[in-house]
């Protein structure tokens, strides 16, 4: 099966310029002027921008938290991921048994995802204690495709600073990346139940309670952890405040190599404002929605590059359901919300169309990036000969409003309803084949395939 598709506007993090792209099978096989081919069906982009299909390396499909569970498998979710331009994503596991191995996980993620999952899928490894059987399977982890692992300062299996050194020391000695879910568990926790016990409830409290400075002292911390193995690398997950943001900056520049941040489309367009609303539980997240003090810095941090990535910390549950757990309590309600479909549309109109950010600077945040850091390039996240089939075309003159109705996760809600838009996925491939086009997902369930991926740095 060939495709050619003529006239478009290729986007690269470098440079953006008119071609046709020839793909042969599952791989692009060449890039240039003119082409033809008499097998090849032949797809016209005119005026329309050419990216490669994007990556989101932080989602939750089919998480088990607490009582509630997300409402999107690894199907449902992976369709919404098609039908947004994501033709990627790395998984973040949900913890296990007190006491499991690293495998076990991977074997139940491995059980939830093969056969279901539309678009190609890694995981990443979780650390919820850490032995010697633990930093020893670090090694094993990598060569079996799980080059990273997640560690958190909060949450029930939370790590200490000793605890978390290690795994930095071994991720390094392996090549692989630690990725950090960086919130001060006690000032937060004491906050939380300051708040109940005086009598404040309400979803905003889950801002309150969660401040900025209980976000940028645990990155701090994590940065220095990470300076004291030797530079290990750190991937910063959901970076949502300034003050977050000015603690990598100093790290930088003291010299720290081998940083690297993400933040989501959320922290960059909503604000806590969210949580006075009648539906204020939907947006209960950690960290949560900040100021649009902050989602200005956030947006310089990423035109500037201080920040490299745009991930979704896509984890759903309903409204109508698991949210109402917090209705009299914001501490009982499931924290997470949906994005996998929404983030490449709406970085797109938010960041390039209102000029915060370049069409190269998107393309490096959602697609090149991720790719690099988490060892899935050069075969995703940019389109050159030898890459998979995977892109999207882009309408830039399109305009729509982003509605519930709209999206494909099992979820009840979207949390960016009503939304203008400019800027719409016109065509989704995956590997050569259409896996999505003019809003209707046309791939077939378990037609996604595991990604082996490397360690960091390697191509």
């Amino acid at each position: 099966m060939k495709t050619i598709i003529k006239n478009g506007m290729v986007v690269s993090p470098a440079e953006t310029y008119e071609a046709d792209i020839l793909i042969d099978g599952e791989q692009i096989r060449c890039i240039g002027r003119d082409l033809a081919d008499e097998e090849a069906r032949v797809i016209d982009a005119a005026g329309k921008y050419v990216i490669p299909g994007a990556v989101d390396v932080h989602t939750h499909m089919d998480l088990q938290a607490g009582s509630s569970r997300a409402v999107d498998d690894f199907y449902d979710g992976t369709v919404a991921a098609a039908c947004g331009g994501t033709t990627s994503i790395v998984d973040h596991m949900a913890f296990g048994p007190a006491g499991c191995g690293l495998h076990h996980q991977l074997a139940e993620y491995h059980r939830l995802a093969d056969g279901k999952a539309v678009i190609d899928y890694g995981f990443h490894g979780v650390a919820q204690h850490v032995n010697r059987s633990i930093l020893d399977e670090l090694e094993a982890m990598a060569e079996d495709g799980v080059p990273s692992i997640k560690v958190y300062l909060t949450y029930d299996f939370r790590l200490n600073d000793a605890e978390a050194f290690q795994i930095l020391k071994r991720m390094k000695e392996l090549g692989g990346v630690t990725a950090f879910h960086c919130e001060n568990h006690d000032i937060v926790e004491y906050c939380r139940r300051t708040c109940v016990e005086t009598g404040h409830t309400g979803p905003i409290y889950h801002a309150k309670s969660r401040p900025n400075l209980a976000e940028s002292e645990a990155v701090a911390r994590v940065l220095s952890l990470a300076r004291l193995a030797g530079d290990a690398p750190v991937y910063i997950v959901h970076l949502s405040c300034k003050e977050s943001l000015e603690a990598v900056r100093d790290a930088r520049r003291k010299g720290q190599k081998n940083i690297f941040v993400e933040t989501c489309p959320q922290y960059l367009t909503l604000t806590e404002e969210k949580y006075l609303e009648p539906d204020g539980l939907k947006y209960v997240m950690s960290p949560p929605l900040r100021t649009a003090w902050d989602c200005e810095a956030l947006w310089e941090g990423l035109a500037c590059g201080d920040i490299q990535v745009v991930g979704t910390d896509h984890c759903p549950f309903n409204y109508h359901k698991e949210k109402q757990l917090g209705k009299d309590d914001f501490t009982k309600c499931p924290n997470g919300a949906p994005g996998v479909e929404e983030r490449v549309p709406l970085l797109f109109s938010e960041g390039v169309l209102k000029n915060r950010i370049s069409v190269n600077r998107f393309v490096e945040t959602v697609c090149a990036n991720p790719a690099r850091i988490y060892g899935l390039y050069p075969q995703k996240g940019i389109l050159q000969p030898g890459a998979d089939g995977d892109l999207v075309i882009l309408d830039p003159a399109a305009e729509w409003t982003i509605t519930h109705d709209k999206m494909h996760s099992a979820v009840d809600y979207t949390a960016y309803e009503g939304m203008a838009v400019k800027g719409k996925i016109d065509l989704v491939m995956q590997r050569g084949r259409v896996v999505a086009e003019n809003g209707a997902f046309t791939g077939e369930r378990g037609a996604g395939r595991f990604i082996h991926r490397k360690c960091y740095g390697a191509e």
